[in-house]
């Protein structure tokens, strides 16, 4: 199978996806806002088109399929607010596939979540998203289109990773009491996505992560342990010095459910756990 692909806000997970599909032939459009990132798209073989001042709707009029990366801002989704005229003339799209985030569950304790849980976000970013999700699901509906929406979890692959803090010496084991992250290599986010194009009747909402949800402390003491260097120290959650962003990502506790994935999707994930997964990256760099 093949097509052409149009990924605004083409970024970590989506490039992911287009090295999945550049070996079968599909054609892809990626959009950035970013001169120099547009060049290297192309130099990979890619339409690249600068946002906003380059027109999208002639990409947008051929592409079979529209991956949404961008996150939300104080306009809501930024796609649809620029580009829904452009997207309403789009008349080839077969799929539509929107990356949110595990984090429109918000807090549940460490308990479980799976794709019907209620949506209690505790976090700003949270809110956007579910507002995102719902003004796709509306325009979705409203234009006939194959939506599908992915909540992601924390996404870790080449280059984000704990091993570079953990050799420089900044890395801390933060604890905080009943705290549990879900996770999910990069490649195996690629792998989900194109499950989802070649079964395109599936469902239309999918947690995209690992088996093994984590204290976050356990993944830097297991890249420690890779790296045969001594434990990061801890630190209290209560007093430790952080950013507000990495303090908020702490404000919610969960381990998200990833049976959709495997039951109607047939994914068998590369890296199951972060154990794996970390092994990879480490040998990878070798």
């Amino acid at each position: 199978m093949s097509g052409h692909l149009f990924s605004y806000g083409h970024g970590y997970s989506a490039a992911a996806l287009a090295d999945l599909l550049r070996p079968l032939g599909w054609d892809m459009t990626g959009t950035t806002r970013n001169a120099e990132k547009a060049d290297a798209l192309r130099q990979l073989g890619m339409t690249a088109r600068v946002t906003p001042q380059d027109s999208l709707s002639a990409d947008l009029a051929t592409a079979t399929h529209l991956l949404v990366s961008a996150a939300p801002n104080e306009t809501g989704d930024p796609f649809l607010h620029a580009h829904l005229p452009d997207l309403e003339a789009a008349q080839n799209l077969e799929w539509v596939g929107y990356l949110s985030t595990t984090g429109v569950y918000g807090d549940h304790g460490g308990g479980w979540v799976d794709e019907t849980s209620p949506l209690t976000p505790a976090t700003a970013r949270g809110k956007a998203r579910v507002a995102a999700e719902a003004q796709w699901r509306d325009v979705a509906e409203k234009l006939g289109l194959n939506l599908k929406i992915f909540r992601l979890a924390g996404i870790y692959g080449p280059g984000r990773g704990p091993f570079a803090k953990v050799r420089n010496g900044t890395a801390r084991r933060i604890i905080k009491a009943n705290q549990v992250f879900s996770r999910i290599h990069v490649e195996d986010i690629a792998r989900v996505l194109l499950a989802s194009i070649n079964q395109p009747q599936s469902s239309q909402i999918f947690n995209v992560c690992d088996n093994a949800a984590a204290p976050p402390e356990d993944v830097i003491a297991y890249a420690a342990e890779l790296l045969g260097m001594p434990l990061p120290p801890e630190q209290d959650f209560e007093t430790a010095q952080m950013t507000p962003m990495a303090r908020s990502f702490y404000a919610e506790s969960k381990k998200v459910a990833n049976d959709r994935i495997k039951s109607e999707l047939n994914v068998e994930l590369a890296y199951p756990d972060y154990k794996s997964g970390l092994k990879a990256l480490l040998a990878a760099e070798s």
